[in-house]
């Protein structure tokens, strides 16, 4: 039976229930609940603190796991990250007091806070930046103020929160996170099924199916804008001029590509929701 780890709480763990529950597997009705067993699908769940997801993982007391991609650097372990699943996106920066940091090589030798040491020391060493490290269990920004930093590398995503501490982003990027599926690198039964399904949700998520009425003659210039993953499916329709087209396209351009096919001449556009997939 698979053991997997989901995260417990925070939107991690909101997220990756509600995956679970589109790729058809059993999730907890009460938030107490740490052990969840679905046994007709082959799999049991373990819901951990995020942070904790890695090391259980890494350790191979679990197979497989949902974390972000910052945890499982931070962690230092083992594990490895077998797909990313496009949720919990977040970007790690440095940030200083207005006018003190311009670069990275002027973090030598000073204080940064941060809630995510390993991360940021391994990021630091690479760049060959000797920085004193101070670990903070969250609210970084508030470290220069009181004197405990003089630097800080932390979540950032408008700014706004280190802007009202009077602090500014500089350097680069220290990584691009997001939620991720990661794995113990054995090679399990029932791993493949639990991929496969993870991944027909996150196609589901992406692409709806759209059909529409065309002119036979037109076929191609609307392939050119509905290739398809493969090709388009085309039937005829009793009216020998004209086809019907069915076909999957990303969520996000659905009322652009609409609009495109009725210029050209397609009409009856219709659109779906797509539930399941597997591609």
């Amino acid at each position: 039976m698979l053991r997997i780890a989901i995260p417990n709480k925070g939107m991690l763990s909101d997220t990756a229930t509600q995956m679970l529950a589109e790729a058809g597997y059993v999730t907890r009705r009460d938030p107490k609940e740490l052990i969840v067993f679905d046994p007709a699908n082959g799999a049991e769940f373990f819901y951990l603190r995020p942070r904790d997801i890695a090391t259980y993982v890494g350790s191979g007391a679990l197979d497989v796991g949902i974390t972000g991609r910052d945890l499982l650097l931070d962690s230092g372990s083992s594990a490895t990250e077998i797909a990313g699943l496009d949720f919990a996106e977040s970007t790690f920066r440095f940030a200083g007091p207005t006018g003190r940091f311009s670069s990275l090589s002027d973090l030598a030798g000073v204080r940064v806070a941060t809630s995510y040491p390993g991360l940021v020391g391994a990021f630091l060493a690479r760049e060959g930046i000797d920085a004193r490290i101070v670990t903070l269990d969250g609210a970084v920004e508030s470290a220069v103020q009181l004197g405990v930093a003089d630097a800080v590398a932390d979540v950032v995503s408008t700014g706004t929160t280190l802007r009202q501490q009077g602090l500014d982003v500089f350097g680069p990027v220290i990584l691009e996170s997001t939620a991720v599926l990661i794995s113990s690198g054995a090679t399990l039964p029932g791993l493949a099924t639990f991929q496969r399904r993870i991944q027909g949700v996150l196609v589901a998520r992406q692409y709806v199916l759209m059909d529409y009425d065309l002119p036979a003659s037109l076929v191609e210039q609307a392939s050119a804008i509905t290739p398809g993953l493969e090709s388009p499916t085309v039937s005829p329709l009793r009216d020998s001029e004209w086809v019907a087209v069915r076909v999957m396209v990303p969520r996000a351009r659905t009322n652009a590509i609409m609009d495109e096919l009725y210029e050209l001449g397609a009409r009856a556009i219709l659109v779906s929701s797509i539930h399941a997939a597997r591609i």
